[in-house]
């Protein structure tokens, strides 16, 4: 699939498109619309498809996935797993429910005495306990409930941890939010918006999340909004990006400030510096924007959803993989890029709870 490009017309050629255009009904468009959504999604599906294939074959025998740089890892194998579920394949079921099963149980098996899901070093590991703990979360709530007992009770722990780093005495700016550490005493969106997306994730399974600690959180984000241009900051309000962008929009929707002035403003901004291939961080936005754009829904979702799909579908490498061009994404290797890929373009499906508005 490639994107329409315009070109110039001479003022007569424009003139029978115009009338051209006028006689096409109402409902003729509509089926054109349907058409290429159709294609569109068939497109998605195979790469979906092809995508799986990939990081199946790359599973290691322990259960796990890898980062390049870091060997096996919590957070590229909770990744993995929510590619799976996320393209509706189940734990024990299916073609890769004992994969998924696999997957699951070593992340499981690597959560520390003080509750932290992390298995590789690196500067952030708050970053990883955050996806850790919301595939546990997604996954428990598509498990039977004698195989959801030991995810649960390792999710407590996990989301006990969380609130404790999050009440971490800070400065007013950082207070709310979450950093690289459990005792980090400032704060930034990234990494706030990975708990956020965990607790949430928690709470709609019926985990005591309190209502104040998700309040706090909505306050820290909301102070990173850049009231001149629109967007979100990074740890404050200034130098937004498309990434940042969808991080902050998403962050707000999904704790149930649906269309909040900040996420509305961030959306404008990202119709008018879209995502792009080359962007940094690129499957990280993807991801974000992919899936907060779904939940503001309309034309902020049509625009963003056929971006990105074109973008994924047109750079899927032979293999089912994608390869990340720039910096940190790159050096993290293939299952991270692809993984990520998968979750941005399996939205629609609604098949991971988090997705669904």
């Amino acid at each position: 699939m490639k994107p329409t490009r315009n070109r110039k017309r001479s003022g007569a050629a424009t003139a029978m498109v115009i009338a051209g255009l006028a006689l096409i009904s109402p409902r003729a468009a509509l089926a054109q619309d349907d058409g290429h959504l159709r294609a569109q999604r068939q497109q998605v599906d195979a790469a979906i498809v092809r995508a799986l294939e990939y990081l199946a074959d790359r599973q290691r025998p322990s259960g796990a996935w890898t980062l390049q740089n870091e060997g096996e890892a919590t957070s590229a194998t909770s990744l993995a797993v929510m590619a799976f579920l996320a393209a509706g394949h189940v734990p024990g079921e299916g073609p890769y429910g004992d994969r998924i099963s696999r997957g699951i149980d070593w992340v499981v098996a690597q959560q520390q005495p003080n509750g932290l899901l992390v298995s590789e070093r690196g500067h952030g590991p708050m970053y990883s306990h955050g996806i850790a703990t919301l595939m546990l979360a997604e996954a428990a709530g598509m498990t039977d409930e004698q195989s959801a007992k030991p995810l649960r009770a390792a999710l407590e722990r996990a989301i006990k941890l969380i609130l404790e780093s999050q009440n971490v005495n800070k400065s007013r700016m950082h207070a709310g939010g979450w950093r690289y550490q459990p005792r980090s005493s400032d704060s930034d969106l990234s990494v706030t918006a990975w708990q956020l997306l965990a607790l949430r994730a928690a709470k709609n399974l019926g985990c005591d999340v309190p209502a104040e600690n998700i309040d706090r959180a909505v306050e820290y984000v909301k102070r990173l909004s850049v009231a001149d241009s629109g967007g979100f900051g990074y740890q404050s309000p200034h130098s937004p990006s498309p990434v940042r962008a969808g991080t902050g929009i998403l962050a707000l929707e999904i704790c149930g400030d649906h269309h909040a002035p900040e996420s509305m403003a961030a959306a404008e901004y990202l119709l008018t510096r879209p995502l792009r291939y080359n962007t940094h961080y690129y499957f990280y936005g993807a991801y974000y924007c992919t899936v907060g754009m779904f939940q503001v829904g309309g034309k902020y979702w049509e625009e963003t959803r056929d971006l990105v799909a074109v973008d994924l579908i047109r750079h899927q490498e032979r293999d089912g993989s994608w390869t990340a061009r720039t910096g940190g994404e790159r050096s993290a290797g293939l299952i991270y890029s692809t993984s990520m890929a998968v979750l941005a373009l399996s939205v629609e499906y609604q098949y991971l709870p988090i997705y669904q508005r």
